[in-house]
């Protein structure tokens, strides 16, 4: 999650304290046992730790551990990709007119590539 800029104060501190919500342990502990994400802080870890978890729970840890194997880098500290969810939709339109003959898989790729890329230009515009 992300908050962008161009809100006004009263929004931001909306957000903030909707993070800060997020973020307590408790929240974050029940929220990664019950869907399987990641926890976000090490108290929720923890906090699945002690209230035995991954005990009853084998190789739900197994995820956790690999992403935390190494020390971050450059390289892996994770990624920005803004209008995720535009550019995942334009990809299975152009997908969906390859499988209905309307578009060959070239022209189909050429326009998920310039749709794409001009939301990325879009989302790089309002995010500067």
């Amino acid at each position: 999650m992300w908050a962008l800029q161009g809100h006004t104060d009263e929004e931001y501190a909306a957000v903030a304290a909707f993070f800060e919500y997020l973020s307590q342990p408790e929240v974050q502990a029940e929220w990664h046992q019950q869907t399987g994400y990641l926890p976000i802080t090490q108290a929720a870890w923890d906090l699945s730790q002690e209230q035995g978890y991954y005990d009853e729970n084998p190789g739900a840890d197994i995820s956790l551990k690999q992403m935390t194997l190494n020390e971050p880098t450059e390289n892996s500290k994770g990624l920005r990709f803004g209008n995720f969810v535009q550019i995942r939709d334009i990809i299975s339109e152009e997908m969906e007119a390859v499988m209905t003959g309307n578009k060959s898989g070239q022209e189909a790729a050429d326009a998920a590539v310039e749709r794409g890329n001009q939301l990325l230009r879009d989302f790089e515009s309002a995010n500067q």
